[in-house]
């Protein structure tokens, strides 16, 4: 493990995955400290507020004493720098996520020159697994949700729907 090494994990988290908790998890395991980034994401509609993401990812990393959860608005540079972090950690489940990861590790590099990239594969069992997916089949009444998510979340998603 790289014991002095802040990485940060960046996304919208809406909601967080098992898929984002694998990588998350493992990425604890090879850095110092890993800090999960959750954008405001403007840009987006997202089912749940900023605060709900935050709560639901600070839940599921409470038994992880490495792994932080903070929100930012804006570039991700700029929330790397704030963090002192030296690597942004990036999840890959396919081709097509591999094309758009590439490009924006490349401006990321522009942008920041002193961090890298590291890029994580999910595990078999959850490389399938996305947010908009998941948010799809909860709306649908699909029950099978709950093995996407953590009980934590699972929870939060079904009040969300009902609301």
């Amino acid at each position: 493990m790289a014991e002095h090494v802040i990485a940060v994990y960046p996304g919208t988290f809406d909601p967080i995955t098992l898929g984002h908790e694998d990588m998350i998890r493992r990425a604890s395991q090879m850095f110092g400290q890993v800090v999960v980034g959750v954008a405001t994401a403007h840009h987006k509609k997202t089912m749940f507020t900023l605060e709900q993401r935050l709560a639901m990812a600070r839940e599921v990393f409470s038994d992880v004493p490495n792994v932080s959860v903070a929100s930012f608005d804006g570039l991700v540079r700029d929330f790397v720098v704030a963090q002192n972090a030296k690597v942004m950690v990036r999840g890959l489940r396919s081709g097509t996520d591999f094309d758009y990861e590439f490009q924006l590790a490349g401006m990321n590099k522009h942008l920041l020159p002193h961090a890298e990239t590291v890029f994580l594969t999910p595990s078999a069992e959850t490389m399938f697994i996305s947010s908009t997916l998941v948010r799809e089949i909860a709306t649908l009444g699909g029950d099978e949700v709950r093995k996407f998510v953590s009980p934590t979340v699972l929870k939060e998603l079904l009040a969300q729907i009902k609301r």
